[in-house]
């Protein structure tokens, strides 16, 4: 006959509560991270996308305020995933414009999408973008979304847990970001936007929900000048309306790699980032994308650190 000691008795009871306890938890940390990525993933496909925005509130003290008109377009997009790995999902939007022999392909924004991320590049005003770390315990389980501009330089970022209850699926989270590009050029009364993002998928697609803030920021204070909402939806359509933009990204996805790895190696620095509106006289997008002078991969490093104020 066998007998135990208590210490034996202890480490075996130790042993046994342990993997009673965190076995299971295991579990279930795996299954939602497959919800997850499930989630991000559905975002990938060819959609009919309505966009639509509308002033809600005006705050300004300015008699003469004029608020934006409500803003409605229509767009045909293909989303790709250009990285699919377990802790990071990559997500390349391409505009299809036109019709019949008239479509063109505009290369639209980029989202990636990173599991536990603890190092955010945080908007401040002014082209701005400050470098945050988080601790690992406040990141636990989150996904961080980094929007990107068409020309892979930063746009926003942040960091929220996808929630996954009721038959719904969603991710919700703040933060500052430069002005909409609809808005670029109309307006100068505000400087920085405070975007509430909720994105929701569906059983034909997802929906952006937004509730922002248009903010002018100065050296001694912020001041909220009006809300607005954002309501678009993304209906997922056959694959084969897509297929211009799928065959567009097959030949030029060469460049856009390479424009993507030389931003790469500025990221990884994890610094803060300040970047000019023009270089001689062009924004950077118009650099890329309406001149012919950076098709070679080695003339795409110097005009992005031109951009760059050190």
């Amino acid at each position: 006959m066998i007998y135990l000691t208590k210490k034996t008795l202890f480490w075996k009871f130790i042993f046994c509560t342990t993997f009673i306890f965190l076995v299971p938890n295991e579990i279930n940390s795996q299954s939602k991270l497959k919800k997850d990525r499930e989630a991000i993933l559905s975002m990938c496909g060819c959609f009919e996308i309505n966009f639509n925005f509308s002033e809600t509130f005006n705050f300004s003290e300015q008699e003469d305020y004029v608020g934006s008109e409500v803003y409605q377009s229509y767009a045909l997009e293909l989303a790709l995933p250009i990285v699919n790995n377990k802790n990071k999902i990559s997500i390349q939007h391409l505009l299809i414009v036109g019709y019949g022999d008239e479509k063109s392909i505009i290369k639209h924004w980029r989202e990636d999408w990173l599991y536990q991320n603890s190092h955010l590049l945080m908007y401040k005003g002014d082209r701005i973008w400050v470098s945050e770390n988080l601790s690992k315990k406040a990141v636990k389980g989150q996904w961080t979304q980094k929007v990107f501009q068409v020309d892979d330089s930063p746009r926003y970022e942040g960091t929220s847990t996808w929630v996954h209850v009721d038959g719904k699926s969603f991710w919700e989270n703040e933060t500052n970001a430069p002005l909409p590009r609809r808005e670029y050029t109309k307006r100068n009364d505000y400087n920085l936007m405070k975007r509430w993002n909720r994105i929701e998928i569906t059983d034909n697609g997802w929906i952006h929900k937004q509730d922002n803030s248009k903010v002018l920021k100065t050296e001694f204070e912020s001041v909220i000048l009006a809300k607005e909402i954002g309501y678009s939806p993304y209906k997922k359509v056959i694959d084969k309306r897509c297929n211009s933009a799928r065959e567009w990204w097959n030949t030029n996805q060469y460049k856009w790699n390479s424009i993507r790895d030389e931003w790469e190696k500025i990221y990884v620095l994890e610094k803060d980032i300040s970047i000019k509106k023009k270089v001689d006289g062009m924004f950077l997008y118009e650099h890329l994308m309406f001149t012919n002078n950076y098709e070679e991969n080695e003339t795409h490093g110097p005009l992005i650190n031109s951009f760059l104020n050190y």
